[in-house]
């Protein structure tokens, strides 16, 4: 069983292996990033950190720098009186891979 590993960025928790590509949200580095994680899982190892797991880390590297996702749209419209208004929002993300889990 291949190591994993829960790792935090941009408010959200993410359960990653080795060779993974993850969507998280935008990040303002180019290439190379490196995580501390919060949970590592190693076969029948489990480590987990108070929040942070101190000699461990998961080193990434963008793939993409930024992705637009879907867009989402919101819409307010009430019937017979004339009231109809659409938003539109596209999230921006970026596209990583997780290299390597050190313990």
């Amino acid at each position: 069983m291949a190591k994993r590993a829960v790792i935090l960025t941009g408010g959200k928790q993410y359960l990653v292996t080795e060779g993974d590509e993850v969507e998280v949200e935008k990040l303002n580095s180019d290439k190379k990033l490196s995580f501390q994680p919060l949970l590592v899982i190693d076969g029948e190892k489990v480590s987990v950190g108070k929040p942070f797991i101190d000699n461990a880390s998961v080193s990434a590297e963008v793939v993409e720098a930024e992705v637009l996702t879907d867009k989402v749209v919101a819409i307010r419209y009430k019937a017979k009186k004339r009231v109809k208004k659409v938003r539109g929002h596209r999230q921006r993300k970026s596209v990583i891979k997780i290299t390597k889990i050190t313990q």
